[in-house]
């Protein structure tokens, strides 16, 4: 395989970061959600405007985007911050579908957990899972996530039926 190079996003990968985005909501949620629910997810999260901001805005809370890298083509991206002193947690997390399954996920997660850890002190890490996604749920865990409640998703209305799986480990 090509070398696997990880790395902070910078505004010049906006573009492509929003392409892997599109392309793995539709993948990952195409049998869970409406298309039009699917699309206002995108339109409302995944705009170029919202991830070029995201990218340069580096705190606490929000740590940017990390992005892997296979021959120079971005293929994943990763993003999260803390929720208080010890807990942090990953709020985007994607691969191109084309690539699942060849360990560059797992190599993606292993680099954002240990920056969670040893830069900004976290001592667990949560993971939001939309609930019946096949794809993530085995994923998260087989690296030691345990499943702990779920509650309505992030920004969704009670009718659309979004539901999250929050899980938890410790790092």
């Amino acid at each position: 395989m090509d070398t696997i190079n990880i790395r902070l996003a910078t505004k010049q990968d906006s573009k492509t970061i929003v392409s892997v985005l599109h392309a793995s909501q539709w993948f990952t949620y195409e049998n869970l959600f409406s298309k039009k629910y699917i699309q206002k997810l995108i339109n409302q999260y995944y705009n170029e405007e919202r991830i070029g901001k995201e990218i340069v805005s580096i705190s606490e809370e929000w740590h940017g985007y990390y992005v892997a890298e296979l021959s120079g083509r971005i293929v994943g991206v990763i993003g999260g911050g803390m929720t208080n002193q010890t807990t942090g947690e990953i709020y985007v997390f994607y691969m191109d579908p084309v690539m699942r399954g060849k360990g560059i996920g797992t190599r993606l997660l292993t680099y954002y957990t240990k920056i969670q850890k040893h830069i900004y002190g976290a001592t667990e890490q949560w993971v939001a899972v939309a609930k019946e996604n096949d794809y993530g749920i085995p994923f998260y865990e087989s690296r030691g996530f345990i499943f702990q409640y779920e509650e309505l998703s992030y920004g969704a209305l009670e009718n659309e039926l979004d539901v999250s799986l929050k899980y938890k480990r410790e790092i």
